[in-house]
């Protein structure tokens, strides 16, 4: 992750809603239930955890706080995870809480919901490690509803893409990335030694597929919408890339209101 200047937004911002919107509410709810799982863990534990089964880094941010989890959910998409204690400080209560911030030059693409829902992913993910629970789902075999529907839905924006997209993608996702005689496959680590691998073919279609030593670290259900993100993303690089072009109404979905705000797209075609 790169140590130049960074500049911070909210997920308020991000929304650009101009009201608080859900996704704000979201975050502070996630940081309220997951609270105690951090409270008494020792600074050396947990700076093992966030590098070696997160891949992220622990860090101060300048915001006054005690720590903060950095991880780079794609390249110039970064998530800060902020942790200040007060103790009975101030008589309300409340003795610690969890902010979120976001930084990269392409952070402000992303969608409140997929950066709302990944921190939710990761927080659970770093509470089940601290208390070395297991999960509960492992299909990681099997595609729900959910992921066939995306399938289905996402696979048409695939044939623009071009043997000269090839390391643009690949630097873009921050993944491996083959062209075959039949189509694409585009490989990512999400998480330390846990990869997901979308297959793209003129003929089948999209689809998706789990495999990595730590991969039962993660619910089959949660590395699902990881999978998805990166779906969104792909989908996010060829937008821009073939902006000029007739391109389906679901590759606009895939931008934040603050980015569709700035092109002067209409948000959230239908």
């Amino acid at each position: 992750m790169s140590q130049k200047k960074r500049e911070f937004m909210t997920i308020g911002q991000i929304d650009a809603t101009g009201i608080r919107g859900p996704h704000e509410k979201e975050l502070e709810d996630i940081g309220k239930n997951k609270i105690d799982s951090f409270k008494d863990i020792e600074f050396d534990e947990l700076n093992k955890i966030v590098k070696d089964d997160l891949g992220g880094v622990l860090e101060n941010i300048g915001f006054n706080e005690d720590w903060t989890i950095t991880i780079e959910m794609f390249p110039d998409v970064v998530i800060h995870i902020a942790y200040t204690y007060f103790g009975d400080e101030f008589g309300d209560g409340i003795e610690a809480e969890f902010k979120f911030y976001f930084s990269g030059q392409k952070v402000s693409w992303v969608p409140g919901e997929d950066s709302a829902t990944y921190i939710d992913i990761i927080m659970d993910f770093l509470e089940r490690r601290i208390k070395e629970t297991e999960v509960f789902e492992r299909n990681y075999d099997q595609h729900t509803e959910l992921m066939e529907k995306v399938l289905k839905q996402r696979t048409d924006p695939f044939r623009v893409l071009k043997s000269k997209d090839k390391k643009a993608l690949s630097d873009f996702l921050g993944a491996k990335i083959w062209q075959t005689a039949e189509g694409w496959r585009i490989k990512r680590e999400l998480l330390p030694e846990i990869y997901a691998e979308i297959i793209w073919d003129h003929d089948a279609g999209l689809d998706i597929s789990f495999s990595g030593e730590n991969l039962e670290n993660i619910g089959s259900y949660h590395i699902e919408l990881l999978g998805i993100f990166t779906i969104n993303h792909i989908l996010r690089f060829i937008t821009i890339e073939y902006e000029t072009e007739e391109l389906p109404d679901i590759c606009y979905i895939m931008f934040s209101r603050y980015f569709t705000k700035e092109k002067n797209w209409e948000h959230r075609r239908a």
